[in-house]
């Protein structure tokens, strides 16, 4: 007999048994416990207490068992004014889960947060006048030096480490700002490269009109295209050719080397002439002799 099988065997052993014994019933495969008692032992939990129970002074223990202290008019005003906000909230926005004023979670917080606010309140007010009645002083002198839980060079490796992250994010900030003005200036230089592009392709269209005598307009080749020119310069701009001409390459006196040295004082002599080959070989000759 395989282990799988002694298993089974021993499971159905177990079924049949608690059959016998009326734990199990008709449909039922799981056996069904019954409900925990609790004992509610007040004589031991009291002896307990009494075990625990320090029998110190009130002003070592400062317990309070009071009840909340009266609702401030303002404290009321304010509850009201949270309530009616609410109310108008959940009638605006239909989206929200709807609740009745005494089950909203957000209203009960906030009476919630009132109650422990009055349940200090009333503990004040009932232990103040105790901790006086003792002795105690319950506020701090004007000249009161509060020696520092953390020593000098604690709080000087905190300072190096705040002033080591000041410096850091001063870096980051530096390096965002250095990435961001390079991402300007490539966009830039991008847009730059694209009014080039654009003005370069509608001069081509300008020569191209004007080879094909569409267009006689010149003025792009100077660069003045959508200038406006006043008739005070046009004016002015003759007055000037009539006086000094019209400018432009003048002849080419002068310029270089002596033949220009010579040009209008008189005709300049010719150079010397190279003799042929047959003249040069002659020559040559003559000298070996």
């Amino acid at each position: 007999m395989s282990s799988s099988d002694s298993e089974l065997s021993e499971s159905d052993i177990e079924l049949q048994r608690a059959f016998v014994e009326g734990k199990l019933k008709p449909g039922l495969n799981i056996v069904a416990q019954a409900p925990k008692q609790f004992v509610n032992n007040v004589s031991g939990l009291k002896q307990k207490l009494r075990e625990v129970k320090l029998n110190l002074p009130w002003i070592e223990l400062l317990d309070c068992v009071n009840a909340q202290a009266p609702l401030a008019p303002e404290l009321a005003a304010q509850m009201l004014s949270e309530k009616q906000k609410r109310e108008n909230e959940l009638k605006n926005n239909k989206k929200l889960p709807q609740y009745a004023p005494s089950e909203d979670p957000v209203l009960n917080d906030f009476k919630r947060e009132m109650m422990f606010h009055r349940q200090a309140q009333a503990a004040v007010t009932e232990a103040i006048p105790k901790i006086k009645a003792a002795g105690l002083a319950t506020k701090r002198p004007d000249d009161y030096f509060a020696e520092m839980a953390k020593t000098d060079e604690h709080m000087q490796k905190i300072r190096e480490h705040l002033m080591k992250k000041q410096e850091q994010q001063k870096r980051s900030e530096r390096v965002k700002q250095l990435r961001q003005q390079r991402k300007e200036g490539k966009m830039i230089q991008i847009q730059t490269k694209l009014q080039r592009q654009q003005e370069k392709k509608e001069m081509l269209d300008q020569v191209k009109k004007v080879r094909k005598g569409i267009s006689k307009d010149l003025d792009f080749l100077d660069g003045k295209k959508n200038k406006s020119i006043s008739r005070k310069a046009v004016e002015k701009r003759k007055m000037k050719d009539k006086k000094f001409g019209f400018g432009g390459k003048k002849k080419s006196y002068k310029r270089h080397g002596k033949p220009g040295k010579n040009i209008g004082k008189g005709k300049a002599k010719p150079g010397k002439v190279r003799p042929g080959k047959n003249r040069r070989i002659k020559n040559k000759a003559k000298g070996r002799k």
